[in-house]
């Protein structure tokens, strides 16, 4: 055993067997190695069992009938609502709203939130290391207010420049949306200290929380934070369903964010009332199987030691670095004292597509390219990277498979 994997108890080849995508050969006989869990996590039969259940035993519409299989998918889908609460320590279940995803989520709070508060002179601050779903919602409610985007440098280990960022608040700023972790670079921000100093000035905080679920349990009533996003097919359940976490006492004076079916409370042609929460942001049939699947993967998670957990993909980590720096010729991307499970480089001299599809080719899956962060490639003055992201199903075969992968690119391409 490396010394990286000396302490580690978490068993991650149990864990590896509740996943049946990744006991698959690609490319004919090539035995996959998934290392793109940053993208999308694989999906444990425990979720996958659930939602062939609720489309072969319960499929209906929720809300809004009275009969049977009505009744019994609304109670799942609001069990479900309950369970993320829990999860994330939120005070009441209307706090969690569902929505498709981070993305939406971000721009609920871009459009319902910031559009009614900017004015021409404020300012929304975000950080050089944000992926585009949190520039462009903030580009876009600073355009239509004439407020201004004042983004936060990254220093050369791609850590948040924290002295410019507490330079930066100000009677300003009305607003902070901060990624918890860089997808692009694995760089886990301080984000206690952040809502701590813009609470300090009476500013809010968002915080982009779809690649921090994965690797750790969160509590938002502890951090103090007013709005946290994330997805339900980052943390192993399926896609087109995440939440927006947000405090009581916003999301109350917030207007809808889409009008239509189940939003609303009396609707007349001169009037329309809205539902109470959490159901005022939540227009129209939402992807019922795929809340109840991420109820699902919330129990499943709930069962793990994420202590445990921490520690092995820590060793992952550790050991993915330490190999790949032995072999030489690698750039290392995003070097941050605190960092998740996640490694990005270059081959020195070779572009990262190239890297990306030799790699592939030994089955080896990773992701190649910006990774939404162009403003973040740009700073580091590259076009991109290769990303191996790790999940807790990940192992030292694993790596060393990777390893291999790249050693065959660098005698191909250099």
């Amino acid at each position: 055993m490396t010394p990286a994997f000396a302490t580690t108890t978490f068993d991650a080849y149990t864990v590896r067997a509740d996943f049946p995508a990744l006991h698959q050969a690609v490319h004919g006989s090539q035995p996959l190695v998934y290392l793109d869990n940053g993208a999308t996590a694989q999906k444990p039969m425990a979720v996958i069992e659930r939602l062939n259940a609720y489309y072969s035993q319960e499929n209906s519409n929720i809300h809004r009938g009275v009969h049977y299989l009505s009744q019994q998918a609304t109670e799942a889908y609001e069990a479900a609502r309950t369970a993320v609460q829990h999860y994330i320590g939120a005070a009441h279940p209307h706090e969690v709203i569902i929505t498709r995803g981070t993305t939406e989520a971000i721009n609920l709070v871009a459009h319902s939130y910031a559009r009614q508060h900017l004015r021409a002179g404020d300012e929304v601050m975000i950080s050089a290391m944000e992926h585009h779903s949190n520039i462009v919602p903030w580009q876009l409610a600073c355009e239509a207010t004439g407020a201004t985007l004042r983004v936060i440098p990254v220093t050369d280990a791609g850590e948040l420049d924290y002295e410019a960022f507490r330079q930066g608040l100000s009677e300003k700023t009305k607003l902070v949306a901060l990624v918890h972790i860089s997808n692009a670079l694995g760089t886990i921000n301080p984000v206690e200290q952040v809502i701590a100093d813009a609470h300090a000035l009476g500013v809010p905080v968002l915080l982009d929380g779809a690649q921090a679920l994965p690797h750790q349990r969160i509590d938002v009533q502890a951090l103090d934070v007013d709005f946290y996003c994330f997805s339900s097919h980052k943390m192993f359940g399926p896609t087109g369903v995440g939440i927006l976490y947000g405090k009581e006492t916003l999301l109350e004076k917030m207007p809808p964010y889409q009008g239509g079916g189940d939003m609303i409370d009396v609707v007349t042609f001169e009037k329309t009332t809205y539902a109470d929460l959490p159901h005022k942001f939540e227009a129209g049939t939402p992807h019922i199987a795929g809340g109840i699947g991420l109820g699902a993967a919330v129990a499943y998670l709930n069962d793990l030691d994420f202590d445990g957990l921490a520690r092995h993909e820590h060793a992952v980590l550790t050991y993915a670095t330490e190999q790949l720096t032995a072999l030489g010729g690698i750039r290392f991307v995003g070097t941050a004292a605190r960092k998740a499970s996640v490694l990005s480089f270059l081959l020195d001299g070779a572009h990262p597509y190239d890297t990306g599809a030799i790699l592939d080719r030994m089955g080896v899956a990773v992701r190649t390219g910006h990774h939404c962060t162009q403003p973040l490639m740009d700073r580091f003055g590259i076009p991109g990277t290769v990303r191996a992201s790790f999940a807790m199903y990940n192992t030292r075969e694993d790596v060393d498979r990777l390893v291999a992968g790249v050693a065959k690119a660098k005698a191909m391409l250099l």
